[in-house]
């Protein structure tokens, strides 16, 4: 029934399929009824299918930085009425936002930290090295840095860090050079004529998802919030409510993983030490104890979801 309900919740209209679906709702709706924090909202369409398998009892306060996407998911999630509050804010926030909607102890979490289908299809933001809109990248448009600011204002050196940093990108210092001689470079295509100038053609697109990933992540400060939002999604929890997080490269799965391992663990005394004297008590157990991804029908329907990885845990 819960998987049922799950595969029915797809913004179809909007071309953006939640990756991951029935696995979310199978890991995170233990337990008819309850209380739950989307903390990434995007279209709604994890929200709409947790809300349907925990029934007419169940809350969902839904929260994301972009405020387009709020405005699509309220339009989606409106069947809902009452039962849902959303919230423009960022998940780095989480545990404020939490207590002042009324939302702790709360019986799951969920984190996706992917980019969505509409924000790769809007040229407008910047995302896509595809697209040839002005180089914004913020999922914020109403605050921060954009990524044309920083490219075109920072030294080569520290682009080139920016880019190992958050892409592991092996061509880094060649594109930061290319980079700096392209000045100004105020829109998607500028910095991905700049990749192009500057790595071999065999290995030209993986280098363009990983600079264009890395600019992302350093617009939106992704790195720095996650263990944030981690924090503070355990202190929201009820006992026996879970976390579920949704990752979509290895920086922000290593995050995770090292998280649920510290905080499923007695002690984080160093190797060697005759007794524990950290004093630190476990908060978490671990529910999935490798990371889930997707199936071989949702990667036939859903080839973005080939990179996604789904990892749970349970507060003590």
């Amino acid at each position: 029934m819960k998987l049922a309900a799950a595969r029915l919740a797809i913004d179809g209209a909007h071309g953006h399929v939640p990756v991951l679906l029935s696995e979310v709702v199978e890991l995170l709706v233990v337990q008819p009824g309850g209380a739950y924090v989307d903390g990434t909202l995007g279209a709604g369409g994890h929200a709409a299918a947790i809300l349907r398998a925990a029934g007419p009892q169940a809350r969902l306060l839904g929260m994301d930085v972009d405020p387009l996407a709020l405005d699509l998911a309220r339009r989606n999630l409106a069947e809902f009425a009452e039962r849902v509050v959303l919230v423009h804010g960022n998940f780095r926030h989480l545990e404020g936002i939490a207590r002042q909607e009324g939302f702790v102890p709360a019986n799951a979490v969920l984190l996706d930290l992917g980019l969505s289908s509409m924000q790769l299809a809007d040229e407008a933001r910047g995302f896509s090295f595809r697209g040839q809109g002005p180089l914004d990248m913020r999922f914020d448009t109403t605050r921060g840095t954009t990524a044309a600011r920083i490219l075109n204002q920072v030294s080569e050196k520290e682009i080139a860090d920016l880019l190992w940093r958050f892409g592991e990108e092996p061509f880094s210092r060649r594109i930061a050079r290319q980079v700096r001689r392209g000045r100004p470079v105020d829109a998607a295509e500028d910095l991905a004529e700049a990749v192009r100038r500057a790595v071999p053609p065999a290995k030209l697109n993986d280098s363009l998802q990983r600079t264009f990933q890395a600019l992302r992540i350093a617009v939106n400060e992704e790195l720095e919030a996650l263990p944030e939002a981690l924090e503070q999604a355990v202190a929201v929890l009820g006992s026996g409510g879970r976390i579920g997080v949704i990752s979509f490269h290895s920086l922000e799965d290593r995050i995770v993983k090292r998280f649920i391992r510290r905080e499923s663990s007695a002690c984080l005394c160093p190797p060697g030490l005759p007794r524990c004297v950290c004093g630190h008590s476990p908060r978490l157990k671990a529910v999935t104890h490798r990371p889930v991804t997707s199936s071989a029908a949702e990667l036939e329907r859903n080839s973005r979801s080939r990179s996604a990885k789904l990892r749970a845990a349970e507060k003590l």
